[in-house]
């Protein structure tokens, strides 16, 4: 790559890291023919630039538009910051784009947003006909009264005046209808102002909100209305994977799917988001208002409509009660709990208590006649709410409820689908009540259409390895691959697999397995100098050995709980320069949040931090057996990597610079190099990347003192004596 390079112009800084050189060129060439890209590239790599700088040049000489999004707050800043600088090189328009929830000045739902939209457009369309018209009138008034047309004006203003009786009529009837100040201003005051501030300076939803709340106009409909052909969009995850509103996004875009260039930030998180967003669920609070909503209505069609949903109704509320033995409903937290309903050969127990209460002429034909009514109750709201006869607008919970149901019977037993049943606990009322759910295994039957619709996708992320899985399971075509490592000094740091005992769930209760791990926590600590950030594989483990450690380290020691501020707590460790936070490696802290220079020194990671394996997990790892044809696949693909990725984000949290020195440290044995060959298929070495595994350091428990002693010396990181081992 040449210095010329057409994309450099969109670089922002001096020079480009040498890695970034490579990655901009490869990247470039991939998307000019339309190809994926999974682009691994460690802290410190410049991925962010290294995949819009080629981005954006394709999609200028292309006219596309760059879509990159992320689920994480601090990167949505990030983005912000690196898309000021380019537009300080290169005139580029760039929005970050919010979803309505956040923006809204009235704080209103979706279908009620809508309703008050077209109210009030109908409302401003008929008072600018009707200034159109008395202008017409005046003229034709004039004319008439110069007598020189034989009439003709007048008999053409009096048709005009028919037509203003008409539009005043109907001005009066939208009268009382509900409408939007707000969005009633974006209609009919000078709004270039607003745009011409937008695009002077990448401006954040905060700023957009502030600037319109001011000018009293709707920010989200002035941002909507202005990103038509902008050359790159900043947006969060749902934009692209929930196909309903992606499909809105692209048309306020004024772009076809294949116009578009999208870059996913954070990218080993799409599996998880992508099933989270093709799941569906409906509570058994949806089924008790429709049921009272069918019970207000006299379409004879209602009773069809209750003989189904109310058999649903009361087959789910049976197939949870069955569930509980003896003590277990007093149990019930105000967290969802999975109930236990597939069956390997048959149906789950939901839809066979479902068969068994149901009685009629037909399933299908009674959901078909609960959507057909539902749509029609929905349609009733939307109007009531438009005439301004009601001061919201309501939902039509039987088309929710009809619909859940119909997707239940007909998609329920699909390959990749899991039914699933949950109880909680109301807080308010103490009542427990349940929930169906239609859980997505298969990320790729969201993320694969996705693929195959835009121009072309790059995936990044500091832990994408192994590129086959991620290709497998998000469903991507014959992808370009590259991976660059720490760039940093690798004087810099040490990584250590301490072979203390494998922190097996069945072991954890151990007292001498409790009392080597806290030893080689104990001896991480004293060595630091500075503060320790030790995960866990969940908040129970993280507790106890907070509990053991304050019993044995001088430092102070602080314990992520849930429920507790992870900002503050954050704050108070940072600004404590000798002290240990204890947290899950499921939690908040472990991805996405930066311990830059002196915030955290050395970061632990102990035991192997599996997941909790419940019936879902099951679920997901038999999809991927029969999905891939393996008989371990699914264990490997849905367990084993989604550990090691999210162990990998853990120790990231340090070395963010290449001034930051650094300790990263296993404790576990199954990290080691020969923990294969006596703990066989336990052994999680292999499954680190090649460059990571030559990284890792094996060491004895009892020598890790001395190795970080000798380390943090050599770098002379000891503000006086050093600790004593």
């Amino acid at each position: 790559m040449s210095e010329t390079a057409g994309y450099m112009r969109f670089f922002p800084y001096e020079q480009p890291y040498e890695n970034q050189r490579e990655a901009m060129d490869r990247i470039h060439n991939a998307l000019v023919r339309d190809q994926n890209v999974l682009f691994e590239g460690a802290c410190g790599t410049g991925k962010t630039l290294s995949s819009l700088v080629p981005a954006l040049e394709v999609a200028r000489e292309q006219d596309k538009t760059v879509v990159i999004t992320t689920n994480v707050h601090q990167q949505m800043r990030q983005f912000v910051a690196e898309a000021r600088a380019i537009t300080r090189e290169e005139d580029i328009r760039a929005v970050v784009f919010k979803g309505k929830g956040s923006m809204c000045h009235i704080d209103v739902g979706y279908e009620e947003c809508q309703a008050l939209r077209d109210n009030t457009r109908a409302v401003v369309d008929a008072e600018q006909d009707r200034e159109q018209l008395e202008r017409r009138q005046r003229e034709l008034l004039a004319e008439s009264q110069e007598g020189s047309d034989g009439g003709t004006a007048a008999d053409a203003r009096s048709a005009v005046m028919d037509e203003l009786d008409s539009i005043e009529e109907r001005l009066e009837d939208l009268a009382d209808q509900n409408v939007c100040d707000y969005y009633r201003n974006n209609l009919t005051q000078d709004t270039d102002d607003f745009f011409a501030w937008l695009f002077d300076d990448v401006r954040t939803p905060d700023e957009i909100y502030e600037y319109a709340e001011q000018r009293e106009f709707c920010g989200y409909e002035l941002l909507k209305e202005g990103i038509e052909g902008v050359d790159l969009v900043v947006c969060n995850y749902h934009h692209l994977l929930d196909s309903t509103i992606r499909e809105q996004f692209f048309r306020w875009l004024g772009r076809e799917p294949e116009d578009v260039i999208a870059v996913f930030d954070e990218a080993h998180n799409v599996e998880d988001a992508a099933r989270e967003h093709a799941t569906r669920t409906c509570s058994e609070r949806t089924f008790d208002s429709a049921l009272d909503e069918l019970a207000d209505t006299d379409d004879p069609r209602s009773a069809d409509a209750v003989n189904a949903l109310s058999a649903f109704h009361r087959a789910l509320i049976d197939t949870y009660e069955d569930s509980f033995s003896f003590g277990e409903r007093e149990q019930i937290g105000e967290n969802w709990e999975d109930v236990s309903i597939a069956n390997e050969d048959r149906r789950d127990d939901l839809t066979l208590a479902f068969l068994q209460q149901y009685s009629g002429q037909g399933i299908e034909e009674d959901l078909e006649a609960a959507m057909e009514l539902g749509q029609e109750l929905d349609e009733e709201y939307e109007e009531a709410y438009r005439e301004g006869e009601t001061a919201t607008r309501a939902e039509c919970q039987t088309l929710q409820a009809a619909a859940f149901v119909s997707a239940w019977m007909n998609e329920g037993a699909k390959e990749g689908l899991y039914p699933v049943v949950s109880v909680t606990r109301d807080a308010g009322t103490d009542e427990v009540y349940g929930r169906a759910e239609l859980y997505t295994c298969l990320p790729r039957q969201v993320t694969g259409q996705l693929f195959e619709e835009v121009s072309a996708t790059i995936l990044m992320s500091a832990t994408l390895q192994p590129f086959d899985v991620t290709r497998d399971v998000l469903g991507l075509e014959d992808p370009i691959t590259m991976a660059y490592g720490l760039q940093f000094p690798d004087e810099h740091r040490r990584t250590y697999a301490v072979e203390t005992p494998p922190l097996f769930s069945s072991d954890r209760d151990d007292p001498d397995v409790q009392a080597d791990v806290t030893d080689a926590i104990s001896d991480a600590a004293r060595m630091t100098p500075g503060n320790t950030l030790a995960f866990f594989p969940n908040y129970g483990e993280a507790n106890r050995y907070a509990e053991r450690l304050e019993r044995r380290c001088e430092k102070t020691v602080y314990v992520d709980e849930p429920g507790v501020s992870v900002e503050e707590l954050r704050q108070k460790f940072v600004a404590d320069d000798d002290a240990v936070l204890c947290t899950s490696l499921w939690g908040t802290l472990s991805e996405g949040v930066s311990f830059d220079g002196d915030d955290a020194r050395t970061v632990l990671v102990v035991g192997v931090p599996y997941p909790h394996l419940d019936d879902r997990a099951e679920a997901v790892q038999e999809a991927y057996d029969a999905a891939f044809d393996g008989t371990d696949t699914g264990w490997r693909y849905a367990v084993e990597i989604p550990t090691v990725r999210k162990t990998r984000q853990a120790l990231g949290r340090v070395i963010r610079s290449p001034e930051d020195i650094g300790v990263r440290a296993l404790l576990d044995r199954r990290y080691s190099r020969d923990a294969k060959s006596d703990l066989g298929k336990y052994s999680v070495n292999g499954t680190f990347p090649h460059e990571e595994r030559e990284e890792l350091i094996d060491i004895d428990p009892s020598k890790l003192k001395f190795s970080m002693l000798n380390f943090y010396g050599d770098q002379d990181a000891y503000d006086g004596e050093p600790p004593s081992p």
